[in-house]
């Protein structure tokens, strides 16, 4: 995100127009962090915003830069790929297709021929045909593009795909043996298979069809995200126990390293306790936002998960244990950070009680008055948290801000009403 900062703020700087750094940083985040927006999308987005502002026309500041082609582009093989915004066409075979469950992407994989594989993404907003696994197509009119120093090509509008009817021996990209066993913290770069073992720190809630657990694996040098897809058909997992994940694959979203579950992985249950390490973050922000499965819950008695329509995933329809939380997001005027907050945590700053949100639940016949009075309490007032970080902060301490500088208030209500 960085990268990409940095590449907005040079090429407006070439037009004669300074922009800091932090504002584009600070609107990405929010479109990444916040919204979930793939970077390309986000890129555009805060582009066409700043073009707006500073009344810039899109040719000026796209000038140079590839456009589309007239006709049919030059048909390449994926090995002669090498930079980006290069309009070509190629022919090869769907070496895998992804797990994907972004809404704006309608698949993503891998493509071959005899030269080599290329990562592939296919937008839905374009409306072209689907691919399938191991069937060979051409890819007419496709544009290049780079992230993390990879190479990739994007389909969009202005492409097409046609099926052919022929077959190529192409070598699938996967574990030939048991891959290396390492440290959470020593997982730094997309596309490495490894094997993890670790204890299972948090199970996140997730209603996504094609996700079967998505969640946080630590051990002592650190937390690492994981998401094991339903294709995989592999075992669940239990919060607090340890694993050995083996051929696990790396991979990147938000900035963040995080590993994959697939058909080329297993999952085995050791019989041990793995200290994880964890530090210690403070942060202070505005609380912007609390995100739905907050306020009175119910969890399973059987593995403590929240019930999703009264049922557990794991365990099926069972009699719930009333619980409360908030899974918050905060915003501190530069970047946003999920929090959450257990009942201690809960009772203390929505100044309601376990009891006293069952019995006003049951009074409106409906648990969602529960939310809508924390939210009416809470949105909008300054907060300091501490807590050990994972993906978001896991509260063990928290502060209500009585002074905040009302410049840093007028942004973030402006980064509010833009949002």
């Amino acid at each position: 995100m960085k990268e990409t900062a940095k590449q907005i703020k040079d090429k407006f700087f070439e037009l004669g127009v300074e922009i800091p750094i932090g504002d584009i940083e600070g609107r990405l985040d929010k479109l990444i962090t916040k919204f979930r927006v793939p970077i390309d999308e986000a890129r555009r987005s805060v582009v066409n915003y700043f073009l707006k502002e500073h009344n810039i026309a899109k040719s000026d500041y796209f000038a140079g830069q590839s456009e589309p082609p007239q006709g049919e582009s030059p048909q390449v093989n994926t090995a002669d790929i090498l930079e980006a915004d290069r309009w070509v066409s190629l022919r090869g075979k769907i070496v895998q297709l992804w797990d994907n469950n972004h809404e704006s992407i309608s698949q993503v994989g891998l493509i071959g021929d005899e030269s080599g594989t290329i990562k592939f993404t296919k937008w839905a907003r374009d409306d072209l045909p689907d691919v399938e696994e191991g069937k060979c197509y051409l890819f007419t009119n496709v544009i290049s593009n780079e992230w993390n120093g990879r190479i990739n090509i994007n389909l969009n509008k202005n492409s097409s795909i046609e099926e052919l009817d022929e077959d190529m021996d192409i070598d699938v990209p996967g574990p030939s043996t048991e891959s290396p066993q390492v440290n959470a913290a020593d997982i730094s770069e997309v596309d490495k298979w490894v094997c993890l073992r670790g204890k299972i720190v948090q199970l996140w809630d997730n209603d996504h069809e094609s996700i079967s657990q998505v969640g946080l694996i630590g051990d002592e040098s650190g937390t690492i995200k994981f998401t094991n897809w339903q294709s995989a058909e592999l075992p669940d997992v239990e919060e607090g126990k340890c694993y050995l994940f083996s051929n696990a694959i790396s991979s990147e979203w938000n900035g963040r390293i995080n590993i994959n579950l697939n058909k080329n992985s297993s999952i085995e249950e050791i019989d041990e306790d793995i200290e994880v390490g964890t530090s210690d973050v403070t942060f202070t922000g505005a609380l912007v936002d609390i995100q739905s499965g907050s306020g009175l819950i119910k969890r399973c008695p059987e593995c403590n998960r929240a019930l999703t329509k009264g049922a557990c995933t794991e365990h099926g329809k069972v009699e719930g244990l009333y619980d409360l939380r908030i899974k918050a997001i905060m915003d501190d005027g530069i970047v946003t950070q999920e929090a959450l907050l257990n009942r201690e945590f809960t009772e203390q700053v929505g100044g309601i009680t376990l009891d006293d949100a069952i019995a006003m639940a049951a009074d409106a016949l409906d648990q969602a008055v529960v939310l809508d009075m924390i939210k009416k309490k809470l949105i909008g007032r300054y907060y300091t948290v501490t807590g050990a970080k994972f993906e978001r902060i896991l509260v063990d301490s928290i502060d209500q801000e009585s002074q905040v500088d009302s410049a840093l208030i007028d942004g973030l209500l402006a980064e509010l009403v833009v949002a």
